[in-house]
């Protein structure tokens, strides 16, 4: 008997007890939300100028032909007085978060139109939950692809 109240007592206690991390979706949601928030940033201020709000102090980007760009000081120094296109957009396709609820990555599709072209590609982006409660990007990548199928 005195096992089973000490079970109840156990369950029940850690029945009330908030997680930091909330339920896995609603983390994922939230992660989702978070990468389509810096892409209309994208739209409005530029995509270098976005990402560089969006970074956290480790973050690395990883771009075709060069090599990596190793922290957000960097990354800002060498963007510092270009905000970068305000026509390269993309949305998330799927979003992930660890158990532990403080990483989590997004992957999708982007698009950038130029005046007589359109290109297209897939990104993964790594983000790190901040001690405020926002994700930082710790790492962005992406590559080129061919126009969707329709």
């Amino acid at each position: 008997m005195k096992f089973s109240i000490f079970i109840f007592v156990i369950i029940f206690i850690g029945g009330c007890m908030k997680t930091e991390t909330g339920s896995p979706d609603k983390s994922k949601e939230e992660l989702k939300k978070t990468d389509i928030s810096m892409s209309k940033l994208a739209e409005n201020e530029g995509f270098f100028s976005a990402l560089g709000k969006y970074a956290d102090e480790n973050f690395t980007k990883f771009s075709d032909g060069s090599h990596p760009i190793i922290g957000k000081n960097k990354f800002t120094e060498k963007y510092r007085d270009k905000p970068g296109p305000k026509t390269l957009t993309w949305e998330p396709v799927f979003a992930d978060v660890s158990s532990s609820g403080d990483l989590g990555y997004t992957w999708g599709n982007w698009k950038f139109v130029q005046t007589d072209s359109v290109f297209y590609g897939n990104y993964i982006t790594i983000w790190r939950k901040q001690k405020d409660g926002s994700w930082k990007m710790t790492l962005d990548a992406g590559n080129g692809t061919p126009p969707p199928q329709k």
